[in-house]
């Protein structure tokens, strides 16, 4: 308790608030641009803290990573261009609703999930993180594969009309993955002698192909004035009631968020499709998804925002990242002369609670200083189309090139942009694609590890309690998708003979 008293006047210190939200400025503004992910906001905050005490640049860190991962939906909301991987299964609903003139709602919606997700992560963090990093602790080569597979189910969750051009989509998305060097031998894979492919097809640009340029061609070809109207949303307010709803679907999301966040190496994007397709699964407005769902948009930003507090577990307690973003934190923890690990809680036991209780405060400053801010995003809709669209391809091209400051980056995003333009239009999503580049690498990897463990014995994926809790889940997950597609193209077929039996009639 002393320590926990002592943490809270560390946090509180005028200094440190400061720079939390100076982190969350910057975050905002990182996560919402196309191309700057989270992990490079962290990376270029970095050498800020090289002069700041332990506890306030840690904190400021965190709140350029718990802003810069909501602030991903907001271009996913307005612009239907996430600002990061982990905001991608919020664009079709969450931009959807912008065109039927909610996109308050659904940015508010996003605001309160993310972070009643943050908040959930933070308190798993506070008080269960050493349990939670024993279970996470078990996972070798099988649990990440049966995980991958279990990811991978959402296809036909996702699938559209047609799940065989869906199974299509991903198998392209499954080799686009294999592209770069073979994760174990290093050979060269469809690299076709071009140097830039040697690392493979980057996430970020191809994303930003995927959903912004397609949509940039889609709303030129429209001819559309301006994106939405945002007369219905300045005659209504927003507040917990509207959440109360969703309130299940929330919760549930923020706990496999959390859950998959423990677990090092996946990250928010895994998370909130996971999320995306559990609540779709269960929603009694599964038509709605997709369409403009305020479920959908609740579950994908409380799945993704839920992994940020859960990353931190492993970190503190294990000295092991769990995503990308908790590396460079790792780094800069290090930068600061301390190492995380077991002994973290011991020889640095304020500290720790600093960084426990301040991640908490993180968010609930996030949440004063993104709302009354809303209003001001929504006014990005009614940019005329003439001046918002050449500034969003400029921001989109940029974000491609920033990525790793290499021109074969646009190019990347302008090819992924002509694929996600033109497919769509023959009924082939390119969700089920995003998920397969997503997850098809780590599932390939994780695979041939364990192969070589058990010596070619698949026997390793079902003896091992998780990894077969997880294959039974993504068995269940895709029977009852598949169940419930059949039943309900049963149902238009039934309603179809009526109809036509009451025509004959007569």
């Amino acid at each position: 308790m002393n320590e926990v008293m002592a943490s809270f006047s560390q946090i509180f210190a005028w200094q440190n608030l400061i720079f939390m939200l100076v982190g969350i400025g910057v975050g905002l503004v990182a996560g919402s641009l196309p191309g700057i992910s989270v992990t490079l906001a962290v990376a270029l905050m970095i050498p800020f803290t090289f002069s700041l005490p332990p506890d306030t640049a840690i904190l400021m860190l965190i709140g350029v990573y718990c802003a810069g991962t909501y602030a991903g939906s907001v271009g996913a909301v307005l612009l239907k261009t996430p600002g990061t991987a982990a905001s991608a299964a919020t664009a079709e609903d969450g931009f959807a609703l912008a065109r039927q003139g909610k996109a308050g709602k659904a940015l508010n919606m996003s605001l309160y999930a993310s972070v009643a997700a943050g908040l959930f992560s933070g308190l798993v963090l506070l008080f269960a993180a050493p349990q939670v990093a024993k279970v996470a602790l078990n996972f070798g080569p099988p649990e990440y594969f049966a995980l991958a597979v279990f990811g991978l189910t959402i296809i036909a969750s996702v699938s559209g009309l047609s799940l065989s051009k869906a199974v299509v989509m991903a198998s392209l998305g499954m080799l686009i993955g294999t592209v770069g060097l073979d994760p174990i031998t290093a050979n060269t894979r469809l690299t076709f002698n071009i140097p830039t492919l040697l690392s493979g097809i980057n996430l970020i640009p191809a994303m930003i192909g995927l959903f912004a340029i397609s949509e940039m061609f889609n709303q030129i070809e429209k001819g559309v004035k301006k994106i939405s109207s945002t007369a219905e949303v300045e005659r209504e307010r927003f507040g917990w009631k509207n959440v109360l709803p969703y309130r299940k679907t929330i919760l549930k999301s923020s706990i496999i968020g959390t859950i998959i966040g423990a677990i090092p190496g996946t990250g928010g994007a895994i998370a909130s499709f996971i999320s995306y397709n559990e609540a779709r699964r269960s929603s009694k407005e599964k038509d709605k998804f997709g369409k403009g769902s305020m479920e959908g948009v609740a579950a994908s930003e409380a799945g993704n925002n839920g992994t940020t507090g859960a990353t931190l577990i492993p970190l503190l307690t294990l000295g092991v990242p769990g995503d990308v973003v908790t590396a460079v934190l790792l780094s800069s923890l290090l930068i600061q002369g301390i190492q995380p690990g077991p002994q973290l809680f011991e020889t640095h036991g304020v500290l720790v609670y600093t960084i426990l209780l301040g991640f908490i405060l993180v968010n609930i400053l996030l949440f004063v200083v993104v709302k009354p801010s809303i209003r001001w995003f929504e006014n990005i809709t009614l940019i005329p189309s003439s001046i918002l669209y050449p500034i969003i391809l400029i921001l989109c091209l940029f974000g491609a090139f920033a990525y790793n400051n290499s021109i074969s980056s646009v190019w990347i995003a302008i090819i992924f942009g002509v694929i996600g333009y033109i497919l769509p239009k023959f009924g082939y999503p390119v969700i089920p694609m995003l998920i397969a580049i997503i997850l098809g690498p780590m599932a390939e990897s994780s695979l041939r590890q364990s192969l070589s463990m058990s010596g070619d014995n698949f026997i390793i994926f079902v003896e091992r309690p998780i990894s077969a809790i997880f294959l039974l889940l993504a068995f269940l997950s895709a029977f009852m998708a598949i169940y419930q597609r059949n039943r309900k193209n049963k149902d238009v077929f039934t309603d179809w003979k009526k109809d036509g039996d009451k025509t004959s009639t007569m």
